[in-house]
């Protein structure tokens, strides 16, 4: 809404705006679209009734018209000493949470814990109509919503940053708690994005928009950086760190593309049953990078010995482990022309007669074609 008064537009051409950005990073990321991506908007109706319900059970209350002397929105509250329970994401009960709570000026909220389900709309604000009066409902009502509404009752897993676990998911749940309605069975909640150690965040001033990270960074290799990082562990995103990533990424893809040469094979079963321990054991993502690293090397070990039969149950479980972690991995040698072919050979020629002037000029006049070279035990190996 700020936004959208600052540059003379309406909320929902913001709304559109941002949202194609976040779509748009999500496709460089690699991350998969969602069955359902809902708009609060067309949920209004159902939040509507859910204010109404709550208020006719007693467990939230109408204020009156208008600002209170706190300069408040007035609208309806959730009274949160009615809800059984309140407090148990926060690990708190409720009598600890009113003790730590902020004193507020305001002669008419029960307590300063209990939030707005609908506020009355200020003028030029979008609003919609409701029996107490044009507003718009709170971002908790929005949510607990469009959970039951999309995802039915008792769904199995409610996700998030670790500052939404309260007052947000703990708001959520009592909503459904004040309902008598099952809610999620399992929160998980991860750490936050850190740089040197600090919080990430445009009060500290050290904020970097994912777009902008992925705009001078390979997308793929932030999703490497998150996949060695556990998620309830803070994730450091920093320039060398992702300079790091990409030289990790580099080693996968030259893997990838050698590893293209084997013959097909089934996957090693016995690295796919480690995938998965550790995949089940609250995801270990970290760990399951570092068996990625060692299956690397037993493979290139093998295939260096010139046993490619080992090797490619390996490569085999390599491809497929990376392809769960929707992590794009280089996977076949670039098409290479009969000239680039030619100096290929010329080079390996060169080097078997320990003429490494020549082998140099020749990698000197592949890179400026464009060509990246590399050397491995079986020759010289050039791609894009």
């Amino acid at each position: 809404i700020k936004r959208a008064e600052r540059d003379g537009r309406t909320s929902e051409d913001v709304a559109i705006e941002f949202e194609a950005a976040w779509w748009d990073a999500l496709d460089k990321l690699g991350v998969l679209r969602p069955h359902e991506a809902p708009h609060a908007t067309e949920y209004v109706e159902g939040m509507v009734e859910l204010v109404q319900r709550l208020i006719e059970t007693g467990h939230a209350y109408r204020t009156s018209d208008g600002a209170g002397p706190s300069g408040r929105e007035r609208g309806v509250y959730l009274d949160v000493g009615t809800v059984e329970g309140y407090g148990l994401l926060a690990r708190q009960p409720l009598d600890s949470l009113r003790a730590g709570a902020r004193i507020e000026i305001d002669d008419e909220k029960r307590s300063p814990l209990d939030f707005a389900l609908w506020k009355l709309a200020k003028p030029g604000e979008p609003s919609w109509p409701s029996p107490w009066g044009d507003g718009r409902p709170g971002w908790h009502t929005e949510c607990v919503v469009m959970s039951l509404d999309l995802l039915g009752e008792g769904f199995d897993l409610h996700t998030g940053g670790l500052d939404l676990m309260f007052p947000h998911h703990e708001n959520e749940r009592a909503q459904a708690v004040a309902l008598g309605r099952d809610f999620a069975h399992h929160w998980v909640h991860h750490a936050f994005v850190e740089v040197a150690g600090e919080k990430m965040s445009k009060s500290l001033n050290n904020f970097t928009s994912l777009t902008d990270l992925l705009a001078s960074t390979d997308p793929r290799a932030y999703r490497l950086l998150v996949l060695q990082s556990h998620y309830r562990k803070p994730l450091d995103v920093t320039r060398a760190a992702t300079a790091a990533a990409e030289r990790a990424l580099a080693t996968l893809d030259a893997f990838g593309r050698r590893a293209a040469e084997l013959p097909a094979a089934g996957s090693d079963e016995a690295a796919l049953a480690r995938f998965r321990q550790r995949m089940e054991d609250d995801l270990d993502t970290p760990a399951v990078v570092a068996d990625l690293a060692e299956l690397r090397h037993e493979a290139n070990t093998l295939m260096d010995s010139a046993d490619a039969t080992a090797a490619a149950p390996l490569a085999a479980a390599f491809r497929e482990i990376v392809g769960a972690l929707g992590l794009a991995v280089a996977s076949e040698t670039s098409q290479i022309d009969s000239a680039t072919a030619d100096l290929v050979a010329r080079r390996d020629t060169a080097r078997a007669a320990r003429d490494f002037p020549a082998a140099d000029a020749i990698r000197s006049q592949l890179e400026a074609a464009g060509w990246i070279v590399e050397d491995t035990p079986s020759g010289t190996r050039v791609h894009r």
